[in-house]
């Protein structure tokens, strides 16, 4: 009886959550255009990025094993294209994306039990990618280190958002399997370990093939304006007459 009200609690919330990510999709997207065009904050190319990151995220997240029953899967490495992004174009603009990308997530098959999971599932833990944004102020740390940090850094993040959700999902008794334990953070804890440290693995290693093989080098090039260019080149030229 109380799995019965609780999911139609559950279906409830869904539903109107879609609507207003729904909402929330179009305000970023908007928000995005307006600011590119007035503050220059972004540049349409950055946007441009952006998008293909988006897309090719989102499509590495259909390729995936899902050892966990609503919603935990294990990618292949659908989180490395904005990864990228947000070492690139910083923690600010990654956010932004990694948020794009939750609401995405939660559109393309919705299921919550409350809007604060929601939050803790689907915004929090995917706005967590815009920490790799600090990854290139790891001082002297070779680019192979720096993003294979970042990305940890992603992840133990995005396990503390999920582990608190959990934590209230399982405090509701929506017990999914038979773990010989009444402690909900212990159902939470094995939930979260099943799927999210392979995910962390496969993301770390993709990108430090990426940098190892000299991929990232290019692709961060490729992603740097002109105007940029030019000036990253000129202080370049600076440093080495000064040596």
């Amino acid at each position: 009886m109380f799995q019965s009200q609780l999911l139609d609690v559950s279906g409830k919330a869904t539903d109107i959550v879609t609507w207003v990510s729904l909402g929330a999709i179009a305000v970023l997207v908007i928000a995005l255009v307006l600011i590119c065009i007035f503050n220059k904050k972004y540049t349409t190319t950055e946007i441009a990025y952006a998008g293909v990151c988006l897309a090719a995220s989102f499509a590495l997240s259909f390729i995936k094993v899902s050892p966990v029953q609503y919603g935990g899967s294990i990618t292949l490495a659908s989180f490395v294209p904005l990864l990228i992004y947000s070492y690139k174009c910083g923690a600010v603009k990654g956010t932004i994306a990694g948020l794009i990308f939750g609401l995405f997530n939660f559109i393309s098959n919705p299921y919550i039990l409350t809007p604060l999971t929601f939050i803790l599932d689907y915004l929090l833990a995917f706005a967590s990618i815009g920490l790799m944004g600090f990854a290139p102020k790891l001082g002297k740390l070779s680019l192979t280190a720096k993003v294979a940090i970042g990305t940890v850094i992603v992840y133990v993040a995005r396990f503390i958002f999920h582990l608190i959700s959990g934590f209230i999902y399982f405090a509701e008794d929506s017990i999914w399997a038979n773990i010989p334990t009444p402690n909900m953070f212990v159902y939470s804890l094995i939930y979260q370990c099943i799927y999210l440290p392979a995910d962390c693995v496969i993301c770390v290693g993709v990108l430090i093939a990426l940098a190892k093989t000299k991929t990232l080098d290019k692709l961060f090039n490729i992603m740097t304006p002109k105007q940029k260019k030019q000036i990253e080149e000129v202080a370049a030229t600076q440093d080495v007459a000064e040596k």
